[in-house]
């Protein structure tokens, strides 16, 4: 039985949008495959919301899988208070 390198289990997963704009994290493949789509909890101005990032390409980066994520605005919560003017996501 072989044991799994790094590179087999985890992932980098990039941010291109929205919120957790320019944001990477290493994530755990699931099935050797990457998550379709991610639900991030973060705090904007103190407020903790729910963001949803759909992946929309994979590339291989010197033997590590990378993986880019767009903002899902329509799916996620806003991150404006009701005090605050507007309304959704303002990046």
């Amino acid at each position: 039985m072989s044991t799994a390198e790094p590179h087999d289990v985890v992932y980098i997963a990039e941010f291109t949008d929205g919120p957790l704009d320019g944001d990477v994290e290493s994530r755990v493949l699931v099935g050797g495959s990457h998550e379709e789509r991610l639900a991030m909890v973060a705090a904007v101005d103190g407020l903790e919301s729910t963001f949803w990032y759909d992946a929309i390409d994979e590339r291989d980066v010197n033997g590590e899988k990378h993986v880019r994520y767009r903002f899902d605005a329509g799916d996620s919560d806003s991150p404006v208070s009701d005090e605050d003017e507007g309304d959704g996501w303002q990046g």
